[in-house]
């Protein structure tokens, strides 16, 4: 099984890029979902994030109320760290939960904001990065969100800057007004499933007739 982590920092349209993946019929398990929704599922994990964080991060009913827990972690380096203690390896679980679930696919991809950030990109045999300009990237945060430009740039200093990312990646996407992102993606693909195809065959037993 070959793992591809897909990684992009904020506006830069990896979400489309994995919906592109998933059309060519790639497993894609979305880490920052799953974070989400291990809230609702783990109670024990809301109470110990409340205990680090402070009771302002749960609503009325007891729930994480994700806006207030991004305005304190995005203004506080080292809760953000704190609050990735507590969730990644229950993320890092769910993953290998899900993997054994998608064992005859040639390769799966794992969706993750803050994959290097996180360490989980070691996990991973490639990464593709997704890249684009800042100004374009916070244009498209402000559409789809109606967030502050303010709040929009604490989350980006909060992330690796995309040369950071694109020096450790195997593969990268240029999601920007200029290229097309689907050509892109069915490259990346066909050299994904040429590598999974030699890797079965470096494993296959050789037998003789």
């Amino acid at each position: 099984m070959i793992i591809v982590g897909i990684t992009g920092g904020i506006g830069s349209g990896k979400s489309v890029v994995c919906r592109i993946f998933r059309q060519l019929g790639i497993p894609v398990y979305d880490a920052d979902s799953a974070a989400r929704d291990l809230y609702d599922r783990h109670p024990e994990l809301v109470a110990r994030i409340t205990q680090e964080l402070g009771q302002d991060v749960v609503d009325a009913k007891g729930r994480i109320d994700r806006k207030k827990l991004a305005g304190i972690i995005f203004q506080d380096a080292e809760k953000l760290k704190l609050l990735n203690k507590l969730v990644h390896p229950m993320v890092r679980k769910d993953f290998k939960e899900w993997l054994s679930t998608h064992l005859s696919a040639p390769y799966v991809m794992k969706e993750a904001a803050i994959l290097f950030e996180s360490g989980t990109h070691k996990d991973c045999d490639y990464v593709v990065t997704v890249v684009a300009p800042q100004e374009l990237r916070i244009q498209r945060v402000r559409n789809r969100d109606q967030r502050q430009v303010a709040d929009i740039r604490k989350v980006m200093e909060s992330q690796w800057t995309d040369e950071e990312k694109t020096r450790r990646s195997q593969f990268i996407i240029q999601n920007d007004e200029n290229d097309t992102v689907l050509p892109q993606v069915l490259q990346i693909h066909e050299k994904l499933l040429e590598a999974s195809r030699e890797r079965i065959e470096s494993v296959t037993p050789i037998t003789s007739a």
